[in-house]
């Protein structure tokens, strides 16, 4: 299978952030991918909901042999053994010791029940788009 690229967000507002982000960026080369660049750590306040901690985040881009299917599955299972529980509960985002999302693979268009791409939200996400752009400038925020 060729390589693809793909581009993870990466977010921590629990616990010791900076080792949370270094660890899921240890589990992703190991089981993801190549890591071929990754953005400087920035510090945001949450999105979508209310919360006193603050978040880091930052992007990584990863050149893998995974399916983007089987990149989600396995980022969400470098989620639960970072100790993240559920995605949200009943549809609200909450603080969490780590998320990993899939923003692009390639140039691919996905939408499935399951997973799409590119990341609906990404464009209207500072906090992925400053880190993005800044790994990609090739990107616009069109």
């Amino acid at each position: 299978m060729p390589m693809a690229t793909l581009y993870l967000s990466l977010g921590t507002n629990m616990g010791d952030r900076p080792k949370n982000l270094s660890q899921a960026m240890e589990l992703i080369a190991r089981e993801v991918g190549t890591v071929v660049a990754a953005s400087d750590v920035i510090e945001t306040e949450p999105w979508g909901f209310d919360s006193g901690n603050a978040f880091l985040n930052m992007v990584a881009k990863v050149e893998t042999e995974l399916e983007p299917i089987d990149a989600l599955h396995v980022t969400q299972e470098i989620e639960k053994r970072l100790g993240r529980s559920e995605k949200s509960e009943n549809g609200v985002y909450h603080d969490r010791i780590i998320d990993i999302d899939l923003l692009m693979y390639d140039d691919l268009i996905m939408n499935t029940p399951q997973l799409t791409l590119p990341h609906p939200l990404m464009r209207q996400r500072p906090f992925v788009m400053e880190p993005l752009l800044q790994i990609a400038p090739e990107l616009t925020r069109s």
